[in-house]
């Protein structure tokens, strides 16, 4: 039997970062120790040497001398007296070790970092004299290298984020245009015969009742299929009056909700003007009223309040079905998002995609409780108000 094992490629480059990143941190300790451990027998030599000086018996002076300037060339260093009498420093600032309270900060932080290496004076054995010591530049370069590798692996995965989400979204927008292209031609067809057999109906005399329905049925069919042709391309946005535009698609709604429905529009400004492209912001009412319809289930209120607040335009649609809960405030908004029976679940999507990528707005939920029914916001944004 073969096992075949799908890695998926994110994960897997992930993995290969956080392999790099524990490696090289790893690596980069280990470099880190070695070089405390070398720069700390530098130090005690460097001690031993300036002993060697002082007393000029321990070793040859111009070894003792080569120690002392082979030894301390990088690594920070402060000689003080057991009672804190500055005697020698190296690698530091000599101007600010004069101040006290610099000198006794340098202190405690070498302190904190090596144990200090002692010595009695040769010269005065009541003397003892006390070396503290830091890092050298080489040793915080090794030691901070593991922080700027991850900075920089962190930046590398982020781009790759935003790279493979952008190259996603664009593959979704054109399984959208792609879809609503092809549905509007697949109309075209049908609708155009229709309306020829419309024409050839209204010849035939008591037909005339019969004639206007479907020619209705007709134009909703035009209507759909224009409104599938503009998606993919830029609607031209036209000064619109917002009130009588959703009046309009209520009244379309209503003829076929039931009697057990009411509606009820609240607005306090009429008109309200509106930069809008008709055809798709009725798309975007009507399937949130198609939404709200389906969680009354056929008996309930929907309630449309349109208002002008610190110069936006907000419309809120409310119903009284059985609600959202909190976590799915974000998902209904998603493609294939659906607690139906029936349906794609594209409603609300092709809503948040006509109300945001065509009117520079925003659609949320702006509060909703599970059994009490469910609120929507619309806001059009200040440049779309005429």
């Amino acid at each position: 039997m073969i096992i075949r094992y799908w890695i998926n490629w994110k994960s897997l480059i992930a993995l290969i970062a956080l392999l790099i990143i524990s490696g090289t941190i790893f690596y980069s300790n280990y470099l880190a120790n070695k070089i405390k451990q070398e720069e700390k027998i530098k130090i005690e030599q460097w001690a031993e040497a300036v002993k060697s000086n002082a007393s000029n018996l321990i070793m040859d002076t111009n070894l003792s001398s080569r120690i002392l300037a082979e030894n301390s060339q990088d690594i920070p260093i402060i000689v003080v007296t057991e009672k804190g009498v500055l005697l020698d420093s190296r690698n530091l600032d000599s101007t600010r070790l004069k101040d006290a309270s610099y000198l006794q900060k340098k202190i405690n932080s070498f302190k904190a970092l090596h144990r200090p290496v002692e010595w009695k004076n040769p010269l005065d054995a009541t003397q003892k004299n006390i070396v503290y010591y830091g890092e050298s530049h080489l040793l915080n370069e090794v030691r901070y290298y593991p922080i700027v590798q991850l900075a920089i692996v962190g930046l590398f995965l982020v781009f790759l984020i935003i790279a493979q989400r952008t190259s996603y979204q664009n593959k979704q927008n054109q399984l959208w245009v792609g879809m609503a292209k092809e549905t509007a031609h697949q109309l075209g067809t049908p609708v155009s015969s229709l309306q020829g057999w419309i024409e050839m109906l209204k010849e035939i005399p008591g037909t005339d009742k019969i004639v206007n329905e479907i020619n209705k049925d007709a134009q909703r069919l035009l209507l759909i299929t224009d409104r599938f042709g503009k998606i993919g391309s830029i609607p031209a946005l036209e000064a619109t009056n917002l009130v009588m535009q959703i009046l309009q698609m209520v009244d379309y709604i209503k003829k076929r909700s039931g009697g057990q429905i009411q509606f009820e529009l609240i607005t306090s400004e009429a008109p309200v003007m509106a930069n809008l492209s008709p055809a798709l912001f009725d798309w975007a009412i009507e399937n949130l009223l198609k939404n709200a319809l389906d969680a009354m289930e056929g008996k309930g209120k929907i309630t449309i309040q349109l208002k002008l607040l610190h110069h936006q335009i907000l419309i809120d649609m409310s119903d009284t079905g059985k609600g959202i809960n909190r976590k799915n405030f974000q998902s209904v908004f998603k493609p294939g998002f659906t607690t139906k029976k029936r349906g794609w679940g594209l409603g609300l999507t092709l809503t948040k995609r006509i109300i945001e990528q065509y009117h520079h707005g925003k659609i949320f939920v702006l509060n909703s409780q599970p059994g009490k029914g469910t609120t929507f916001r619309i806001i059009l944004p200040q440049n779309a108000v005429s």
